[in-house]
């Protein structure tokens, strides 16, 4: 139920986007859902991989600035409605969302969610049984 996501901070010139990639590619690292934030001078890649850390210890030893972030995932139908439900358990008790992004694949819809409260945030979708999705089925999606 909580993920491992790694964000990566990217100087925002050709190619390091590519060189992210081709450093996961060549040691059989899947990108399974990703996202991009930028502002004027860096971006910030954060991204659902199949082995985080070993994804961490490519990054690093390729010289990138990279972290380790706790995530949660969740699956809801992909209908009109549904993320909002969720998200109106969340923000009903408190939670904060810091930020978060989905990805839909047919009738399903899976969204990463990073909360400002982990443990109230996982108490409340377990409550209101939202379909939280397990760590190891996330990384192989």
């Amino acid at each position: 139920m909580v993920a491992k996501q790694l964000s990566i901070f990217l100087e925002n010139k050709s190619g390091r986007l590519t060189e992210v990639t081709e450093a996961l590619a060549h040691e059989g690292i899947n990108l399974s859902a990703l996202c991009i934030a930028e502002n004027a001078d860096f971006g910030i890649l954060r991204g659902i991989v199949s082995e985080p850390d070993r994804a961490y210890k490519v990054l690093k030893d390729n010289h990138f600035a990279v972290n380790i972030t706790d995530v949660i995932g969740i699956s809801c139908p992909n209908i009109p409605g549904s993320l909002a439900k969720v998200l109106r358990y969340l923000s009903d008790e408190g939670v904060f969302i810091e930020y978060m992004y989905s990805f839909a694949n047919g009738e399903t819809a899976n969204v990463i969610i990073r909360p400002n409260n982990m443990d109230e945030c996982i108490r409340v979708l377990t409550e209101r049984k939202v379909d939280l999705l397990a760590a190891n089925d996330l990384y192989k999606l």
